[in-house]
């Protein structure tokens, strides 16, 4: 069954607002500007088509972005990786795997956002994918942040996936459902509880809890605590074919990367973030496995190499061949 149209160009247009976490709505493209190329791009897991797809990006100011290093530190980071100082953007870079009749998102992206704001991209960018939400079998999430879970409704408030299946870890489900956790959660956070609640609502009886191992054929779920209680990510195989997605286990990847100990702001636990980093990433590291992230640059593909007392991500060759 052809699960994927023929690609048509669409205008990526005015869609709406993201979390308590992340407001994309905050950046606004330029009045005068020129429309670009739809944002997908494809390759291959063995027989597992995999695309990722742009929902835009949103941008935010450096300072406090990193909890547990001085300022100056962290623009001297981004300096060394031509980033700028003072602010940093942020991309969400969704990814889908198609295999066979399956097909499987991993997290929703923004969700309509107001006209003009340069995230909310997703259902533009499927539609230029020819990707149809209507053939969507299974929505996996790595976590709840708004920025991965607003996406789940339409404009109308209803089922923006109409036909999917919710997969939703069970540790992070468990907590993000019990009102009682709101004065364990940092205060940034909390807003979580009721989000969850309302994007979920119209999915009652097509969400399964999961625990770490394999979800559905060739998508095994593997706990990346820290981020989020239930942080979640995930390998992709076809016999000996691989890719990971780690989600947020990093935030911009040439900055957290390199400084695998750095908290951001909105790490739940930092510790254990951080200690999820370094086991992530070296094992990503040592498997030469190919990854996406959900953070990344788009097409936002590659693999990441051990530097020093870090990493680096090395992002994979361009292919005009799926």
């Amino acid at each position: 069954m052809a699960l994927f149209r023929r690609h048509t160009l669409a205008a990526a247009g005015g869609l709406i607002a993201a979390s308590a976490l992340h407001r994309p709505g905050a950046a606004q493209a330029p009045a005068t500007s020129i429309q670009q190329a739809p944002g997908f791009y494809r390759f291959r897991v063995g027989g597992i088509v995999v695309t990722t797809l742009s929902d835009g990006f949103a941008a935010r100011p450096l300072d406090g972005f990193v909890r547990n290093a001085p300022l100056s530190d962290v623009q001297a980071a981004a300096a060394a990786v031509l980033l700028p100082a003072d602010s940093t953007v942020i991309p969400f870079t969704v990814t889908v795997v198609q295999r066979g009749d399956m097909l499987t998102i991993f997290d929703t992206g923004n969700g309509v956002t107001p006209a003009g704001a340069t995230a909310g991209r997703l259902m533009a960018n499927m539609a230029a994918a020819g990707i149809d939400p209507a053939r969507v079998t299974h929505v996996i999430f790595s976590h709840f942040h708004g920025d991965h879970v607003n996406g789940l409704l339409n404009a109308e408030g209803g089922r923006a996936f109409p036909n999917a299946r919710l997969l939703v870890p069970a540790a992070e489900w468990a907590w993000w459902t019990d009102a009682g956790n709101a004065t364990r959660s940092p205060e940034g956070q909390r807003g979580t509880f009721a989000n969850v609640a309302r994007r979920f609502a119209p999915y009652q009886g097509s969400v399964t809890p999961f625990q770490p191992g394999e979800v559905v054929p060739g998508i095994t779920a593997i706990a990346a605590p820290g981020h989020t209680p239930g942080h979640t990510i995930f390998r992709v195989a076809d016999g000996n074919a691989e890719m990971m997605f780690l989600a947020d286990v990093t935030n911009r990847p040439e900055i957290m990367m390199a400084n695998p100990d750095w908290q951001i702001v909105f790490d739940f636990d930092g510790d254990a973030a951080a200690a999820t980093r370094r086991r992530v990433l070296d094992m990503a590291a040592t498997d030469r496995i190919r990854v996406t992230g959900y953070h990344y640059p788009f097409p936002g593909n590659g693999h990441v190499a051990k530097v020093g007392n870090g990493f680096r991500f090395v992002p994979a060759d361009w292919s005009s061949v799926v």
